[in-house]
C-alpha cells in the first residue's frame, strides 16, 4: 500500500483528492491549519470513506499544525521513521489563493505559499522523500495573445499569487536538475476548478468572502446575495464577457490520481501538465447555464473591469492527454448541478 502525504487536504481540492485516494487503497495522511479550511470537511471525507470501507480509519491520518514549522513536520515524517515506514508521495495543495489579497498582502503570499514549499521540501529531501505533486496555476501565464495556452507558453504572472506559483515552479526545476536521477516531480497548472463531489457532501468552503466566481453564483442562487458582479461586458469574446476555462473538480481530482501513478511507477521525471478542458465558457453562459440545469435565478449586473483580467484564459491539454492518458469527463451541466447540489444542502456552513 503506497502511503500519501497530502498538504492541505481540508481545501476544496485537496479534501475531494484525499477522498478519491483513499478510495482507490492509497494511505493517506492529511495535514491542514485550517488558516483557509473547515475541520469539519476532514469529517466529511471520513463521513463518504467510512460508507465505502469499514476499517477506513487504518488508511486515514489528520495532524492540525502549520507546514511551515519544520519540527511540526519533522515529528509527522518521524513517526513513520520509526515504525521502518516512509511517505512514497507528498501531494502539496496548502497555500493561500486570493489573486486580489496577494496584491494587498505580498509578504503574506510569499511567507505562506514560497516559504513553506521551501520547508516542506527540505524536511521530504532529509528523509529521502523525492516524489512531490504541486498544485499550481494558470495565474503563471498571465496574459497570452494565443486563444489556448500550451505549457510552452512564456511564464509571466501579473500577480504576487501567480509570482509564488510560478517560483515554486523554478525552485522545482532547480531541485530536480540538482540530481535528476531520484526526484519525480509533476506541477500541475488547474485552470478554474468548479462544482462538487457527485455525493453532494463534499464541496468548496470559503472561509472568507468568496473570491471565485461559482461560490458567488451559489450565494445569489440562495438568494445569500442579491446580485452577482459581472466585471466587464466588452471583452473581445461573442458575448463580451470573459471567457475561462471551467473544469469540474472530479476531473481535477482524476488528473493528479494518474500524476501520482505515472510518478510512482516509472523513472524519475519532472512534469509541466495543464489541467483544463480545452473549451472557453462566458461568464454570462456558466450563468446561464447554472439557471436551467437548477432551475435558479441569479440576478446579475455588469460593472467595470478589473484590473489584471484577461479577456480569455483557456488550457491546451494535449500534452496531459499525451503523457496521462488524462480526459476532463464532466460537462458544463454536471458542474453545475453538483456545484448546486451541495451548496443547497450546506449553506449554512458557509
Amino acid at each position: 500500500m503506497k502511503r500519501i502525504l497530502v498538504t492541505g487536504g481540508a481545501g476544496f481540492i485537496g479534501s475531494h483528492t484525499c477522498l478519491e485516494l483513499l478510495d482507490k487503497g492509497y494511505e493517506v495522511h492529511v495535514v491542514d491549519s485550517f488558516v483557509n479550511s473547515f475541520p469539519c470537511v476532514i469529517d466529511k471525507v471520513s463521513s463518504i470513506i467510512s460508507k465505502k470501507e469499514r476499517n477506513f480509519e487504518k488508511n486515514f491520518y489528520f495532524y492540525k499544525g502549520d507546514i511551515r514549522d519544520k519540527n511540526f513536520l519533522r515529528e509527522i515524517f518521524n513517526k513513520l521513521d520509526k515504525k521502518g515506514k516512509s511517505f512514497d508521495a507528498v501531494i502539496h495543495f496548502a497555500g493561500l489563493k486570493a489573486v486580489k489579497e496577494s496584491i494587498m498582502q505580498p509578504l503574506k503570499y510569499w511567507n505562506n505559499n514560497f516559504c513553506s514549499t521551501l520547508i516542506l521540501l527540505e524536511v521530504m529531501k532529509d528523509y529521502k522523500c523525492n516524489t512531490f505533486i504541486f498544485s499550481s496555476s494558470a495565474t503563471i501565464y498571465g496574459f497570452t495573445k494565443n486563444y489556448t495556452i500550451k505549457e510552452n507558453n512564456q511564464i509571466s504572472p501579473i500577480n504576487p499569487y501567480g509570482n509564488t506559483k510560478a517560483t515554486i515552479e523554478q525552485l522545482l526545476n532547480d531541485l530536480y536538475n540538482s540530481n535528476p536521477s531520484i526526484w519525480k516531480i509533476a506541477n500541475l497548472r488547474y485552470f478554474n476548478p468548479i462544482g462538487a463531489h457527485p455525493s453532494g457532501l463534499l464541496g468548496e468552503m470559503p472561509t472568507d468572502i468568496p473570491n471565485n466566481i461559482f461560490p458567488i453564483i451559489n450565494k445569489v442562487a440562495s438568494k445569500k446575495l442579491k446580485k452577482l458582479s459581472i466585471f466587464g461586458n466588452d471583452w473581445d469574446t461573442p458575448d463580451g464577457t470573459c471567457l475561462r476555462d471551467y473544469i469540474h473538480v472530479m476531473d481535477l481530482v482524476d488528473g493528479h490520481i494518474l500524476a501520482l501513478e505515472k510518478l510512482l511507477f516509472e523513472d524519475s521525471k519532472i512534469l509541466n501538465l495543464n489541467l483544463g478542458t480545452g473549451k472557453g465558457t462566458s461568464v454570462l453562459e456558466l450563468v446561464k447555464t447554472f439557471e436551467k440545469v437548477n432551475n435558479v435565478e441569479i440576478p446579475y449586473l455588469f460593472t467595470k473591469k478589473r484590473e489584471g483580467d484577461s479577456s480569455k484564459s483557456i488550457a491546451d491539454n494535449s500534452l496531459a492527454y499525451n503523457v496521462l492518458s488524462w480526459k476532463p469527463k464532466r460537462s458544463l451541466e454536471e458542474m453545475c448541478k453538483d456545484g448546486w447540489n451541495w451548496y443547497k444542502t450546506y449553506s449554512e456552513l458557509i
